[in-house]
């Protein structure tokens, strides 16, 4: 065999090489020792350990009782699972409403605090009560302010809100409203002088001064008012504002009628039969929405008819499926399913005489649900509720074609409900300016209104020189003559807000114009979302200092007017404006008796995850009622 020499260099290379080979072995056996070594660590604590972390930091009480979670996963998921812990903790420790985490506010606050990064403190108490208040407070002055810039063009409409209770209280509300937002003013408390209509005069007065008398077109208040003396009062002060009643309280009590009439009632209670078994025990709750995909029975709306009907769809809509669950083994080997309660229910899902009651009561409050939705919404809406509440109407009597006497029953109802409380001139004119109206030739009640809406052109245009040219601008409209018959304002008419419409295309009759967008710019309801009337009650309490009133005044505004500016931007897909989110848990489709005790209460949750929670509730149930709101 013939062995050649390695030169010399070669073989160092060669030893550098394999050297280097060993020590990563040595390193990569070290780092998988040192590894072990930190895991028996971190599994078996000692004392030692636990005393130096609490030497570097001394957790909150909070942090003793739920310690951060031990690093057991990749760190972005610890340090996630710990941020929701945190704001958990958070909610709980301060008696936080579950639905703030729905708030549009809650994730924009936690996307800039992480943008901080780490060592980011949130702002004191007193910083938040002094700076943040006024800064804040300020910037809505100051949005509230570009909007009085169009009133001029649209003028506006004064909201009066109010609430009484059985202590003689009386808090008044005062809201303005135009088409680009509806901002709160000031809430008043007027127990002293609710019945004196002198008082109550002199203090619109100064809220119509606040506004300019010239900017204000109509004053929407409800009932409970001394109506007949202060609308008398504002007619013959102010020559040009109407009063106007609100549209949404006229179509509650048209439905609150509805739900009086006594087989609509029959078949609310059997309904309820159901929901109240059902709501009453976490097992079957549970049960209930696995078989409906996690869809809730039954509705919360704005006012008590509203909620009814609103979960009489509901409940049609889940009707095979409540078949199926009473009749599924789940169910059959149940506690509850032997109860008295449940051979009740069942009897009343097997009728099918309930089942065509149920649709009999949809098929005859839908039609006027859809037109509180469209009241409801905080967009101008006076030129259309004329035509909605008359297609409403023609809906019952298609339904009830064969069936004369209930025709008359429920249209009795609501003519009266119309011509008592709902019925107003500036209706009328609104919808003979309407463009979707006035050239539907379909519409046949445009010569019953055309005297309302001559006598509104009177009172808006007072002077003869005013109204010179008014009856040819008058035809040029009514004919689609000039721009009113051009194409884009034709293909307009049913796609563009009216007031907007007139504003594109109304130049050929040019002092129609102006008064067709005040009119057509004005709401005909107050607002629907919940108004919390505790909050204000603090507001006006005796036993409040100068200073904790005046926050609390600003913190109300604030608060207030950061949910209508949501309410106006949230798009009608998104949210409905005669439902609530939560459930009332406390209303008579759960509520079993007058007085449940707190164990029954909470045995409808079983595990408390917030979904069908109705915080308010548990805010009052599990907290003093003392608690002031903001801590005030």
């Amino acid at each position: 065999m013939v062995t050649s020499k390695v030169r010399d260099d070669v073989s160092d290379r060669v030893r550098a090489i394999l050297a280097t080979r060993e020590e990563i072995k040595e390193t990569s056996s070290g780092k998988k020792q040192k590894i072990a070594e930190v895991k028996t660590i971190e599994n078996a604590p000692s004392m030692s350990t636990c005393k130096s972390v609490v030497s570097m930091e001394a957790p909150s009480p909070i942090a003793k009782v739920f310690p951060t979670v031990t690093p057991m996963a990749p760190p972005s998921l610890l340090n996630h699972e710990n941020a929701e812990k945190s704001i958990a903790l958070f909610f709980f420790e301060n008696k936080l409403d579950f639905s703030i985490a729905r708030s549009s506010s809650y994730q924009l606050m936690i996307d800039a605090i992480g943008k901080c990064g780490p060592g980011f403190t949130g702002p004191s108490a007193e910083t938040l009560k002094s700076t943040w208040l006024e800064r804040i407070k300020t910037e809505v002055s100051l949005q509230s302010k570009d909007i009085e810039k169009e009133w001029a063009t649209t003028g506006c409409t004064v909201i009066v809100d109010t609430w009484t209770d059985n202590k003689s209280r009386a808090l008044i509300n005062f809201l303005v409203s135009s088409p680009s937002q509806t901002f709160f003013h000031k809430s008043v408390d007027a127990s002293a002088y609710f019945k004196n209509t002198k008082c109550l005069a002199d203090l619109f007065d100064s809220v119509i001064q606040d506004f300019g008398h010239e900017n204000v077109v109509q004053i929407i208040m409800d009932s409970s008012f001394n109506y007949t003396g202060i609308a008398n009062h504002i007619l013959q002060t102010y020559g040009t504002i109407f009063v106007s009643p609100c549209a949404s309280q006229c179509l509650n009590s048209i439905l609150e009628e509805f739900s009086k009439v006594d087989w609509v009632n029959r078949c609310i209670l059997q309904a309820q039969t159901i929901s109240k078994f059902l709501y009453n025990s976490s097992s079957l709750l549970d049960l209930m929405r696995r078989f409906t995909g996690g869809q809730e029975l039954i509705r919360t709306g704005i006012s008590k008819p509203v909620s009814s009907f609103l979960s009489l769809q509901s409940i049609l809509k889940q009707r095979s499926r409540l078949k199926h669950m009473f009749n599924s083994p789940e169910y059959t080997t149940n506690p509850y399913a032997n109860k008295p309660q449940s051979i009740s229910c069942i009897a009343i899902i097997e009728d099918n005489d309930f089942w065509r009651a149920v649709e009999e009561c949809v098929a005859i409050s839908e039609p006027f649900l859809r037109v509180l939705r469209e009241v409801s919404g905080g967009k101008p809406a006076v030129g259309c509720i004329y035509e909605l509440m008359t297609r409403a109407k023609e809906s019952i009597r298609t339904y009830y074609i064969m069936d004369e006497i209930k025709c008359k029953t429920f249209l009795d109802i609501v003519d009266r409900k119309w011509r008592d409380q709902l019925h107003s001139p500036l209706h009328a004119a609104a919808a003979f300016l309407n463009p979707s109206i006035q050239y539907n030739s379909e519409i046949k009640f445009l010569t019953s209104i055309k005297e309302d809406f001559f006598n509104v052109l009177e009172k808006l245009l007072p002077l003869p020189e005013m109204r010179r040219d008014i009856t040819n601008q008058i035809f040029t409209f009514t004919k689609a003559n000039g721009m009113f018959g051009c194409s884009l304002a034709m293909e307009a008419r049913d796609t563009v807000s009216p007031w907007l419409w007139w504003e594109q295309f109304g130049d050929s009759a040019p002092v129609l114009q102006r008064v067709a967008i005040r009119i057509l710019s004005q709401v005909c309801s107050t607002f629907s979302f919940e108004r919390h009337w505790s909050t204000f009650q603090q507001i006006h309490s005796e036993k409040r200092n100068k200073i904790d009133k005046e926050t609390l005044n600003d913190l109300v505004y604030i608060n207030y007017n950061l949910k209508l500016a949501r309410q106006m931007k949230t798009k009608p897909l998104e949210s409905d404006p005669i439902q609530f989110d939560d459930i009332d848990m406390t209303s008579e489709w759960v509520e079993e008796s007058e007085n449940p005790s707190p164990t029954q209460w909470l045995d409808r949750f079983g595990s408390l995850d917030g979904g069908d929670l109705n915080t308010r509730q548990f805010n009052a149930a599990l907290f003093s009622a003392s608690d002031h709101i903001f801590n005030l």
